[in-house]
């Protein structure tokens, strides 16, 4: 059998490697030196734009919710097909999570549907870019203007991605990025928040590191309640190594997915009945390459052929948030938002990573094709 095949694999070259060894040697492995030069080389990325990182792509939502004002009593309006933290972090700052179904084509929340949803209790929307697509940022930001409200991306999966040639982060509100270990760059665990002003950046240092602010030798206050999600400078090197390489890595991903789609041919979707994502190779920085299945297969026999007869992995995101027994038992239910519960049963994640080449991709095409010409009772 063939060499396994995972969905995602992170690279990290020697030079970032040696960058980390020579952290681990100073003796300053904490937030330091190596942290401030990352967040000053992502601040002039996102065209001179405060930043700061975080040891998550996590609680700079949530953070950014705080230093919204955003707390009881408000809703905040977001998809819901993500990653279930673009919700919990609404529930953590005693919000009320409100859900808009997604566009059938994009898999991003449906703007039309976030604009019906809004009420006198709506204070945010939390768009999510989903495999790295951008929503329509005129359309939302339209949105926001008129009914007053403040937006947080949650652009984890965006890195690299661009609106009209402005990259993603360069403009806009508050905007979240992830650096886990699946993102296209990483700092092992991390993420970087982009603020609106040198004011909003002092609140978020002081909700990164216990509400601390220092003045002096040993002049010490606290005046907010913060937590400890503060970046270390072994995560932030690695993310120097990473960013560097950012333009590259963009570049090899839009790359294999042009493959995926010459490979599949025009006809797959009729031949199969799977659906493929939009294509695109402007905006969108390929974070993922995702199908929906067709009906005729579960996501689990899929996955289990892929890897068992095959060698190759693949992932899984999302489930729908609202279908979640926390959600539930806040009163959401089955049928609420169709869309998403359809994509949510059967989207799955092709191997898409820096590292991979054209022959990974026809490999793929090659065993998925099979796969999904198999009549069920042949499997």
């Amino acid at each position: 059998m063939s060499e396994f095949l995972p969905f995602t694999r992170p690279y990290i070259d020697e030079t970032a490697i040696a960058a980390v060894c020579d952290v681990l040697r100073s003796g300053w492995v904490t937030s330091g030196p190596k942290v401030l030069e990352f967040e000053k080389q992502l601040s002039a990325y996102f065209g001179g734009r405060p930043v700061r990182t975080f040891n998550s792509g996590t609680c700079t939502m949530e953070i950014a919710l705080r230093i919204a004002g955003i707390g009881p009593g408000d809703e905040v309006i977001t998809t819901p097909i993500s990653w279930v933290a673009t919700a919990n972090v609404i529930l953590e700052v005693g919000a009320t999570p409100v859900f808009a179904d997604i566009d059938p084509v994009t898999r991003n929340i449906d703007l039309d549907k976030v604009e019906a949803a809004i009420t006198p209790r709506t204070k945010a929307i939390i768009p999510v870019y989903l495999a790295g697509m951008p929503v329509d940022m005129d359309k939302l930001y339209a949105i926001a203007n008129k009914h007053k409200l403040r937006v947080v991306e949650d652009a984890a999966q965006a890195m690299g991605s661009n609106w009209k040639g402005k990259p993603i982060g360069s403009f806009g509100d508050f905007v979240s990025f992830s650096f886990q270990a699946n993102k296209n760059i990483t700092t092992s665990e991390g993420g970087c928040l982009v603020l609106n002003n040198e004011e909003e950046a002092k609140l978020a240092e002081k909700y990164r590191l216990q509400g601390v602010t220092r003045s002096g030798w040993d002049g010490i206050e606290v005046d907010v309640l913060g937590g400890k999600y503060n970046m270390t400078d072994v995560a932030a090197a690695i993310g120097l190594g990473q960013f560097v390489q950012l333009d590259a890595i963009t570049a090899q991903r839009r790359k294999l997915a042009k493959h995926y789609f010459k490979v599949l041919g025009a006809d797959f979707e009729v031949q199969t009945g799977a659906q493929l994502p939009q294509e695109d190779y402007e905006s969108t920085n390929w974070h993922l390459f995702q199908i929906v299945l067709p009906e005729r297969i579960t996501r689990a026999d899929f996955m289990a052929q892929m890897k068992e007869r095959y060698n190759i992995g693949v992932g899984y995101h999302y489930a729908p948030i609202h279908l979640f027994k926390l959600y539930r038992d806040l009163g959401f239910r089955e049928g609420m938002f169709p869309v998403a519960e359809c994509v949510g049963k059967q989207i799955v994640s092709l191997p898409m990573f820096y590292a991979m080449n054209e022959a990974d991709v026809e490999r793929t095409c090659a065993a998925m094709c099979e796969v999904l010409a198999l009549p069920p009772n042949l499997r």
